[in-house]
């Protein structure tokens, strides 16, 4: 439940932060990193940086649709489900109620999924231990349809709907020991990778889990206070493939237009929702 004095202690912001578009709130954008953070906040207008010792410093700023001025922001998440737990957490407290991460992730369908292609999020594999202490473990994690609908049709916008793809992506609490094979359990490890790519699971990654589920929890939360329409949690994932079996990663030169391309869907995404939901609103 939102407190109304709340006072985070990980990123530096106020409720005042989050207010905006029509009691809607800010659309938060939410990258691994910092440096991905202030890169997202150079599309913005108006850029104001609230910066934080952690260093989840914190870019507010506008975005120009064609028939409005919609209030955004981006912020890091960190790294892992436990860091993604913490700011969502804070976030929501502040007021913040549409949140869409931007992130990268492994191939686990290397014939179909390639270097530079992009994954949205439908639902994850909860392989972590954060969302235990939220939901049982056979509750789904699952993003909101309003996201996922809007960043395909955004994707055909753009003429990406080929190198999007939508479905389930697994999040893992290790990286190093679950995928890449370090520790006494590897042979444990690569069979459980192996049995979720025979699943069908697209690619591998470390945040949405807990992404899914807080936000699932936080628009329950809204719905049984009657909050309506304008207070429904939004949750969404857009991840950029910079990892292919056997665990290669790409340099940052190679990455940097796949970088820019998963931002440029990102902004895009959310432009269209805030369009759709903004006329709605004011209709």
């Amino acid at each position: 439940m939102k407190k109304p004095h709340f006072t985070p202690h990980h990123i530096n912001a106020t409720p005042a932060d989050f207010a905006g578009n029509h009691g809607i709130g800010r659309y938060v954008f939410l990258p691994g990193s910092n440096g991905r953070a202030k890169q997202i906040s150079t599309f913005f207008d108006n850029v104001t940086v609230k910066e934080h010792p952690r260093g989840h410093h914190l870019y507010l700023g506008t975005l120009r649709t064609p028939s409005h001025t919609i209030d955004v922001a981006s912020v890091s998440s960190g790294m892992g489900c436990p860091s993604m737990e913490i700011i969502l957490h804070e976030l929501y407290q502040l007021g913040a109620k549409r949140f869409l991460r931007i992130g990268t992730a492994g191939s686990l369908q290397s014939k179909n999924i390639v270097i530079g292609d992009i994954i949205n999020v439908s639902g994850s594999v909860r392989d972590e231990s954060t969302t235990k202490d939220y939901a049982p473990i056979e509750f789904p994690a699952m993003a909101s349809l309003d996201m996922i609908n809007v960043i395909n049709a955004t994707a055909n916008a753009l003429n990406l709907a080929k190198q999007t793809h939508t479905g389930v992506v697994h999040c893992k609490g290790s990286l190093y020991a679950r995928e890449f094979g370090a520790g006494p359990n590897a042979a444990v490890n690569d069979a459980y990778l192996d049995y979720l790519t025979r699943c069908g699971v697209l690619a591998s990654e470390m945040e949405t889990a807990a992404l899914l589920i807080q936000s699932q929890l936080y628009d329950h939360e809204c719905r049984q206070a009657g909050q309506g329409a304008v207070n429904r949690v939004l949750c969404g994932a857009i991840l950029s493939i910079f990892c292919i079996p056997p665990h290669e990663f790409i340099d940052a030169e190679t990455a940097k237009p796949h970088e820019e391309k998963a931002i440029t869907l990102a902004i895009e995404s959310i432009k269209m929702l805030a369009e759709r939901e903004l006329a709605a609103l004011i209709a």
